[in-house]
């Protein structure tokens, strides 16, 4: 269901747009490549006197990961389209490569604003970055359960318990994990 209708007219102003894709390699390990855009509007006058025109991307990087199967890093490489301060910007893509060794699902967040905040990194660069353990987790979905399946795993998925949908009293975990379902505790009335 889309948002509902502003309740006002409105001007566009700025767009940014983030894609992310995995992909399964021959070698046995994944890839995940995030892209993130932005442009504005309207046009617009840089430091340079030049004109940045509307619906030109003033902001255009990628960043590739390759993962194993535990969700390490084994390879992180970062490329630029565009950056508003050109080789200013694009000087920090070598950086990006340690992010190998970092695993997606230990304190990943975390290890990325250490090593790379502020001065350090680029803002948009690391920000694209946090969104790779989620897509990494969607990626080896399907893998995981067929691996848990096979070996007979019986641990509770480590999804319940990780939002308001997979709490153990709700409802997808009545209908979907029903061996880990909790009947909901009733809150006493005060009287």
């Amino acid at each position: 269901m889309p948002l509902p209708p502003p309740d006002t007219a409105r001007e566009p102003l700025h767009t940014r747009s983030i894609r992310v894709n995995s992909f399964a390699r021959d070698d046995g390990l994944w890839d995940i490549e995030a892209e993130l855009i932005d442009f504005k509007a309207y046009d617009y006058s840089k430091h340079s006197g030049a004109i940045q025109r509307a619906g030109v991307p003033f902001h255009h990087m990628h960043l590739r990961i390759t993962i194993d199967e535990q969700f390490t890093i084994v390879k992180a490489v970062a490329a630029y389209d565009a950056a508003p301060y050109n080789q200013n910007c694009t000087a920090i893509t070598p950086d990006y490569g340690q992010l190998a060794g970092m695993n997606l699902l230990r304190n990943f967040r975390n290890a990325v604003k250490e090593r790379f905040g502020r001065v350090a990194g680029c803002t948009h660069l690391t920000e694209l970055s946090f969104v790779l353990p989620t897509v990494a987790v969607q990626t080896m979905a399907n893998q995981r359960h067929q691996k848990r399946k096979e070996v007979g795993d019986t641990r509770r998925p480590f999804q319940l318990e990780g939002c308001h949908a997979l709490r153990l009293d709700g409802e997808v975990a009545r209908e979907y994990y029903p061996q880990w379902y909790v009947t909901p505790k009733v809150k006493a009335k005060c009287v």
